[in-house]
């Protein structure tokens, strides 16, 4: 008998067709990567559902709907625990799911306490400071250069040629404005002027794995250094994506990659970005539990057609993961 996958998910059309602005709404799916999940998913022999954002699940749920298992990549829509609000329902009705639970996307969201953690692990992560409120930017010590952001954005929102800031007047007036414009708490940290990569892995726990790597190379008519929003919404513009080789340095990235990954106990899928320090040590910046998985523009995908490794592959490894968590019936 056939499993019927559901699919969660938010549309990046749904919300500018209510009036949400492209910015608001640049962590969310476009449509070529819901109909390319639901036909992917359909062609590996399951039935297909789809749901839709957390308040289409809650009506859903509500009405009686069930599913085998649910293909979650609903991203949320406000607040650091934003990510968490899928599964925590999916939770509660004892559905299983694709992806990290509850608690790793809530921790994970918040790069604070995601550093917190692997610091503990004793895992490279630049010192930082969190910037709750403006009387706060007289108590970071960490010497300049600087590199501020919202503590729980992601798609490089709040991130332009300001964040990377160079004294105190500089910080308190990118601190003004993020704090205004998102919010939420804004994340400083010591800038790490060396190499970005980005890991794609696959898997969970001891069955985690590197699926490969690139790193991210700005052109020069990007006129910054900075891996800005801008950046990554033109990426054919101004990026380009060197795939990792077979070097010591590669296997240092990967390494703390999946070291990082583990640590945080994010499930199935996930994608580690790595920067270098002056002394070319790989340092973790940030997870993502919920990669994006266009098939086209994404990073993860893009890492999986370097390594060989088809669209369908991908999400046949994610399906089998949560499998894994789902007791047979006795």
């Amino acid at each position: 008998m056939s499993l019927t996958i559901g699919l969660t998910y938010d549309l990046r059309s749904d919300y500018l067709a209510l009036g949400y602005k492209e910015e608001e709404v640049a962590e969310f799916d476009a449509d070529i990567t819901i109909n390319s999940l639901a036909d992917t998913i359909a062609e590996l022999g399951f039935k297909t559902d789809r749901i839709g954002n957390a308040r289409a699940l809650c009506t859903r749920l509500a009405a009686g709907h069930r599913w085998d298992l649910v293909f979650n990549i609903a991203e949320g829509l406000s607040g650091r625990n934003r990510e968490a609000q899928v599964p925590g329902m999916l939770e509660a009705f004892d559905i299983p799911y694709t992806m990290s639970d509850p608690l790793v996307c809530a921790v994970t969201l918040d790069k604070s306490i995601a550093k917190r953690i692997l610091q503990s692990e004793g895992i490279n992560t630049p010192r930082f400071h969190v910037v709750r409120t403006e009387a706060d930017v007289a108590r970071v010590s960490i010497p300049y250069p600087l590199f501020a952001k919202p503590i729980a954005e992601g798609t490089g929102k709040g991130i332009d040629r300001a964040s990377c800031v160079k004294n105190s007047a500089e910080l308190r007036a990118v601190c003004q404005t993020l704090l205004l414009k998102y919010d939420q708490p804004v994340l400083v940290e010591e800038f790490l002027p060396g190499r970005e990569f980005t890991v794609a892995i696959l898997g969970t726990g001891s069955k985690a794995r590197v699926l490969g790597g690139m790193e991210v190379v700005l052109r020069p008519n990007a006129n910054t250094s900075i891996y800005t929003y801008e950046m990554k919404e033109y990426c054919d513009n101004y990026v380009d994506y060197h795939r990792l080789v077979g070097t010591p340095e590669r296997e240092a990235v990967e390494k703390i990659a999946l070291d990082s990954y583990r640590a945080l106990e994010v499930r199935d899928c996930g994608r580690v970005d790595i920067r270098m320090d002056r002394e070319g040590n790989p340092s973790f910046m940030e997870v993502n539990p919920l990669p994006g998985l266009n098939p086209v523009h994404s990073d993860l995908p893009i890492i999986a057609g370097q390594e060989g490794v088809s669209f369908k592959a991908i999400i046949a490894a994610i399906i089998e993961s949560a499998r894994d968590r789902i007791p047979e019936p006795v």
